[in-house]
């Protein structure tokens, strides 16, 4: 059977992984495609990107609520916070953000406040992918 800290190591790589691509080429692409493609540029990431966050956020859930009840030394319990400090910014942040965007458009303020969020949820991600590697020993 597996390690719930060994599946939580692995599920947070392919999270801090999924944090960078959209950091560094999924966002700046949608701030670059201008006001007048912005609606339907937006409206197709965000019915896509459904497919992709659902079930990552849902093994992070799962594998962080795991490792946290088998597991719950402090750098464990450290990690799977720290993932879901991603969750609660997505949900808090990034979500409303992004329906402010498909309403009001791409307003700089916005565009920033996006960056500025995931930058955030980048950070939280690779900070719960490295606790939980140090939690391996």
């Amino acid at each position: 059977m597996i390690d719930p800290v060994v599946a939580l190591a692995v599920v947070g790589a392919a999270h801090a992984a999924f944090q960078t691509t959209v950091s560094v080429v999924v966002y700046p692409a949608l701030a670059a495609v201008g006001r007048e493609g912005f609606a339907a540029a937006h409206e197709a990431h965000s019915r896509r990107i459904v497919a992709l966050v659902a079930p990552l956020y849902a093994a992070l859930l799962a594998m962080g609520g795991w490792a946290a009840l088998a597991d719950p030394r402090p750098l464990v319990l450290a990690a799977v916070a720290a993932h879901g400090v991603t969750l609660l910014l997505t949900a808090s942040v990034a979500a409303p953000t992004h329906g402010r965007l498909g309403s009001d458009g791409p307003t700089p303020a916005l565009l920033r406040r996006l960056a500025r969020s995931d930058l955030a949820r980048t950070a939280a991600a690779w900070t719960g992918l490295v606790l939980s590697l140090l939690a391996l020993g």
